[in-house]
C-alpha cells in the first residue's frame, strides 16, 4: 500500500499564492536569517501540531481506542508496515491507521 508518492504532489510553483510579495520576500528572510535552533524548533513545533491533529482524527474515527491503539495507529502513519510488524506486532494493513 502506497501511502505517499511524490510524483503525485502538488508543486509549490503550482499553487495559488495571494500573498504580497514583499510579505512573503520579508517571511522568507526571517526564515533564512534564523539560527538553527529556531529552525529546529519550528520544525519540531509543526511534527507535534501534526501528530496531534492525526491523533485526533484516529480518535474519531476510533472512539472506543485505547491510548496503546491511538499510539499504535499514529505510528503506523508514520512507519512502514515492515517496521511496524518487527518493532510492535502491530499489522497496519489488517489493523488499519
Amino acid at each position: 500500500m502506497v501511502r505517499y508518492d511524490a510524483a503525485t504532489m502538488i508543486q509549490f510553483k503550482d499553487v495559488p499564492n495571494d500573498t504580497n510579495p514583499d510579505a512573503e520576500r520579508t517571511y522568507l528572510n526571517l526564515l533564512q536569517a534564523a539560527p538553527p535552533w529556531r529552525k529546529a524548533a519550528m520544525v519540531d513545533s509543526l511534527t507535534r501540531s501534526c501528530q496531534e491533529l492525526a491523533m485526533a482524527g484516529i480518535r474519531m474515527r476510533y472512539p472506543k481506542a485505547s491510548e496503546r491503539e491511538v499510539w499504535m495507529r499514529l505510528a503506523a502513519l508514520w512507519l512502514d508496515r515492515d517496521t511496524m510488524l518487527r518493532v510492535f506486532q502491530w499489522d497496519p494493513d489488517r489493523e488499519g491507521y
